[in-house]
């Protein structure tokens, strides 16, 4: 698995985590029932705190995304992914509205907006989070 953390940025690097892996399951690059490095081992491989990444996988796993099994550790969620809930809907309205507003005070124009979006939403799943394949 590749994660690659901005030390300097302001979004939290658990945060930063828990995109980075929700981003490889809609890409394609982790599929159902794959494991995870141990919350120890990840840690130790990007250089962070073991308590950071034991955050973002109880998140991941308090979403649904992630199992976590005696024996088997950490897997992603083999038994499908959760839906779209009203409150999912309300998060990504917040979130579009900042962006939105953020935009607009740009000068950026609502076509673009949506276009942009549109990309961004089509490159995560078919190119690997936008990675150049």
């Amino acid at each position: 698995m590749f994660i690659e953390l901005d030390l300097q940025s302001e979004t939290p690097i658990y945060a930063q985590l828990v995109d980075q892996i929700v981003e490889g399951i809609a890409s394609g690059a982790l599929k159902p029932g794959d494991p995870l490095p141990s919350i120890r081992n990840l840690a130790e491989d990007l250089g962070i705190n073991l308590h950071t990444v034991n955050k973002a996988y109880n998140l991941l796993k308090q979403e649904g995304f992630l199992q976590v099994h005696r024996k088997k550790g950490v897997i992603v969620q083999p038994d499908g992914m959760p839906g779209v809930t009203e409150a999912f809907e309300e998060k990504l309205r917040q979130q579009l509205r900042s962006l939105a507003a953020a935009a607009a005070v740009r000068g950026m124009t609502e076509e673009t907006f949506a276009q942009e979006s549109r990309s961004v939403y089509r490159d995560t799943i078919t190119n690997r989070g936008g990675e150049q394949r």
